[in-house]
């Protein structure tokens, strides 16, 4: 019996896969995001037989000499671990160790980055049903494999490795990436034919990985999602089967979120009336009832737009109308601050340079207030849009002079809740502590936080850039974290909307016109 020496005091399925292990307790975050239960970790010393593995490789060494010796040279015979290069490894020091796949490597990668449960201690799930669903659909046999389960673990698997690829620079992965999205996208409609595998959470799921996938690689057309119809069709198609179990609710969650963002933003509508959905989800709860304000705000902004700026005296009631229901909303948004528990509460502190700061318990609920700012903003343009139009029919001075002379506290309001999102800015994004102490591994020009938190907050920053109403310093301080998403994060969405890309997009004024801007590359 000899002694093996030292060995790794990784867990179970960590040495067996040959990746590196955390080695948390009470178990590894490997697992975890594999989907499979920790096995647990062997004991620091252990012993064996080695009799048989020292004779053998005695005998080989012995091999090897007599055939170096004919040829003169001698060959070494233990292969050595291949490592990604330091310039390329990142601040989780991603390393190729030998047997281990780049796919291993980047699923692992990619469910650190961008899935969360709320178990974990964040106020909200990001995608948390995904590892486990993940582990079915890779599990199942080739002849078990339907088409919803292949169409999702090719999704993850094409988005996981174009997530590494932006993390190492490492352009071979993006080739592959892109191959296996457009098998996903075959797979997809495969299952799309069919009406039961369509309703399945594995088809929904691989069209919000696609969606992810597009913003990743910043390759909308334009600023509109080509998956935005895809996810509304999914949702009204499975109806209220979907609030039946936490992964359809979580996977419903992202989806009204991402469409109703991009319908807010972009001033476009949806395809579909989304009243059924009102009674299912839980007033009780704040991100619930934040998401049935969305929709208010939505509706109203959708049924307003058909006013024109050459409206006539016989539009003046369904103005007044309109204005009525966007103040009752906006009160609604205002409430929806007030009543939230003391744990969803900003703290304003003051920072060791004496700068004023806004910091939250969690940086999740700092994407959640920032997502309210943004749609109160869009609320209060719409009623500052109906207030000139009803201004240029009856002028100044009439029976509405008490909506008309709202104008000032309207934009106060607007400016103030445009300087909270930059005071958070900060602590999102991981410089500052919640008590805004500088933290020490935050370097210049880096984000030190997970990609789903920035993810999170790439459309409230842009449309506060945008909006027209934000202070030129105050829109140079968004891009530049936006600019920031994008090259620290690999979310290339973020570069488009810092302005660092190429593409046309449309941004809805409050005199109800559009105005179309080019970014240049700066």
């Amino acid at each position: 019996m000899v002694y093996g020496g030292r060995p790794s005091t990784g867990c179970y399925l960590c040495l067996k896969r040959k990746v590196r292990c955390d080695e948390a307790l009470p178990e590894c975050r490997n697992c975890v995001v594999y989907g499979r239960p920790c096995p647990g970790y062997r004991p620091d010393t252990i012993f064996r037989d080695e009799t048989q593995k020292v004779q053998r490789m005695v005998k080989k060494s012995r091999s090897d000499k007599s055939s170096s010796t004919g040829s003169g040279k001698t060959q070494a015979t233990t292969p050595r671990p291949i490592e990604v290069s330091e310039q390329k490894c990142s601040p989780v020091s991603v390393r190729q160790i030998a047997d281990s796949t780049w796919e291993e490597r980047a699923i692992c990668f990619f469910f650190d980055q961008y899935t969360c449960s709320d178990e974990t201690g964040e106020c909200i799930s990001h995608l948390g049903f995904l590892p486990s669903l993940y582990a079915l659909c890779r599990d199942a046999g080739e002849k078990e494999c339907s088409a919803s389960s292949s169409s999702l673990r090719l999704a993850v698997d094409a988005t996981a490795l174009v997530t590494l690829s932006n993390e190492i620079r490492e352009p071979s992965l993006i080739v592959k990436a892109r191959y296996l999205y457009g098998m996903a996208l075959q797979r997809l409609r495969q299952a799309l034919e069919s009406r039961t595998q369509a309703v399945r959470d594995e088809t929904f799921a691989s069209v919000v990985l696609l969606s992810i996938f597009e913003d990743i690689t910043g390759e909308r057309n334009g600023l509109a999602s080509s998956h935005t119809v895809g996810l509304e069709s999914l949702m009204k198609l499975r109806g209220m089967s979907q609030f039946g179990h936490a992964q359809g609710r979580d996977l419903f969650n992202f989806a009204y979120t991402h469409t109703h963002t991009e319908f807010l933003a972009l001033g476009d509508k949806p395809r579909f009336k989304t009243d059924w959905i009102a009674g299912l989800l839980d007033s009780a709860d704040p991100v619930h009832r934040l998401m049935l304000l969305a929709s208010k705000v939505s509706q109203i902004f959708l049924e307003s737009s058909s006013l024109q700026a050459s409206a006539g005296a016989e539009d003046v009631c369904r103005l007044v109308s309109y204005m009525e229901d966007a103040k009752a909303v906006d009160l609604e948004l205002a409430a929806w601050s007030q009543g939230l528990p003391d744990t969803w509460l900003p703290l304003i502190i003051y920072s060791q340079t004496h700068e004023s700061l806004m910091t939250y318990q969690q940086i999740s609920i700092a994407a959640i207030w920032n997502y309210y700012r943004a749609v109160r903003i869009i609320l209060l343009k719409v009623i500052l849009r109906l207030r000139g139009i009803l201004a240029s029919i009856v002028g100044e001075y009439t029976v509405y002079s008490e909506l008309l002379q709202e104008e000032p506290m309207i934009l106060e309001s607007i400016q103030e809740m445009i300087t909270d999102v930059c005071r958070s800015i900060p602590f999102a994004f991981g410089h500052v502590d919640g008590m805004g102490n500088p933290i020490p591994t935050a370097s210049e020009g880096k984000l030190h936080i997970r990609a789903f938190q920035g993810y999170s907050m790439v459309w409230p920053l842009w449309y506060i850039s945008s909006c027209g109403l934000a202070t030129p310093e105050q829109s140079q301080q968004v891009r530049t974290v936006l600019a920031r998403v994008g090259s620290t994060l690999g979310i290339k969405l973020a570069l488009i909307l810092a302005g660092e890309g190429q593409v046309d997009y449309i941004v809805p004024t409050a005199q109800g016109d559009t105005v179309v801007r080019e970014a240049s590359v700066l």
